[in-house]
């Protein structure tokens, strides 16, 4: 049995007198939004801005449990990125339809809901209490909305109280799921910023500057757990002649098709480079030179068999020349692996193209076994 909560700090009374408490509280509020607005301007880290807020909502509402929930726009639904309380950690794979219960009916219409008693409300559905072996007596939900953009949905639990959920609090409660919405569209600005400084516009793919932090690290990583990796330069044979025939932006489109084609064709632990120009670099993590040899061919076969800017109607083909090098049995440094891998692509390059080599061994044969890793 829990202790009878408190409200803002006080104990609610069914026949208030003259509030005596309403500049105490006004001081409070305004503290709070202080401390809110200073940890928006002061950083940019989305947890720490959200920690701050669910602090508030705890110390002045004082719910059994609360959760900020997001949208996922490509599936429809709501995602708790952040629960506090019992069985919060039963409620990281939850999934909500917009539309499908309180939350999922806040998301949708933007407007508040405050529901005393759920077993009341056809709205609710207690798939959420079936997870988290809770009893979920009252909701009261709020939408997160950036310019009319519905971002997500903050949900208290059981917080009201006899004399029901005051405007008040209502109030308060929209004020921090405003900051909660600012503080969101502040981290996807952070993080979409980041993403187009380590982002190639023609390819998507990872630009060459997050290469060179991405090698810092396998190396580390490397040396530190004794794994070897192994890097893939890729050139495109006669690209010129795609650009002189079809024109730049046709060159282009069959940048991006290969480069997409190249990163499907990958592990997700694998990592796809722009290098420049017609230049592909791909990094692959805890993978002997002899696996990344049977990647290799399986790649340059991809781009040789491959029909390519078949919806414009080019049905062009191309071949490619292909490098191999692997840390440490290669090289020890970052430019070394990079330099052996090119120089690697350029004995194909130089010769017959449109084939693989491989650093210490040289070019392979067409027979090379196609078994996966």
């Amino acid at each position: 049995m829990q202790p009878p909560k408190q409200f803002l700090g006080i104990e609610r009374r069914r026949n208030p007198g003259p509030d005596r408490t309403a500049e105490p509280r006004e001081a409070s509020e305004v503290a709070v939004f202080h401390e809110l607005g200073k940890a928006l301007t002061s950083s940019l880290e989305l947890d720490q801005v959200l920690l701050t807020i669910m602090q508030k909502i705890n110390e002045f509402l004082r719910p059994d449990t609360w959760s900020l929930l997001l949208v996922d726009e490509a599936r429809q639904e709501l995602y708790f990125e952040i629960a506090t309380g019992q069985g919060a950690q039963a409620l990281k794979d939850v999934r909500i339809k917009i539309g499908q219960g309180i939350a999922g009916w806040v998301a949708q219409t933007g407007q508040p809901a405050i529901v005393p008693d759920v077993r009341k409300d056809t709205r609710f559905f207690n798939q959420v209490d079936e997870k988290t072996r809770m009893e979920t007596r009252s909701i009261v939900a709020v939408p997160v909305r950036f310019r009319d953009h519905s971002l997500g949905v903050i949900e208290l639990v059981n917080c009201v109280g006899p004399n029901g959920f005051e405007q008040r609090d209502l109030a308060l409660l929209e004020a921090l799921a405003d900051y909660a919405a600012i503080a969101i569209e502040n981290a996807r600005h952070v993080k979409r910023i980041h993403e187009l400084t380590i982002t190639d516009d023609c390819t998507g793919l990872y630009n060459s500057r997050h290469l060179h932090k991405i090698l810092e690290q396998e190396i580390y990583r490397s040396r530190r757990y004794g794994y070897e990796f192994s890097l893939i330069f890729i050139d495109l044979d006669y690209f010129k002649r795609v650009n002189d025939t079809h024109g730049h932006l046709a060159g282009s489109k069959l940048l991006a098709e290969i480069g997409q084609a190249l990163k499907a064709k990958c592990r997700l632990a694998d990592f796809t480079f722009r290098y420049g120009g017609d230049e592909f670099v791909l990094v692959l993590p805890q993978t002997s030179k002899e696996n990344a040899c049977i990647v290799a061919r399986r790649l340059h076969q991809l781009i040789r068999e491959t029909t390519w800017l078949r919806e414009d109607g080019l049905n062009v083909h191309i071949t490619a020349s292909l490098g191999v090098a692997s840390y440490p049995g290669d090289a020890k440094t970052k430019s070394e692996l990079l330099h052996l891998a090119d120089e690697a692509m350029y004995l194909i390059k130089n010769s017959t193209r449109d084939n693989v080599a491989a650093t210490g061994i040289g070019m392979l044969t067409e027979d090379t076994s196609p078994t996966l890793r």
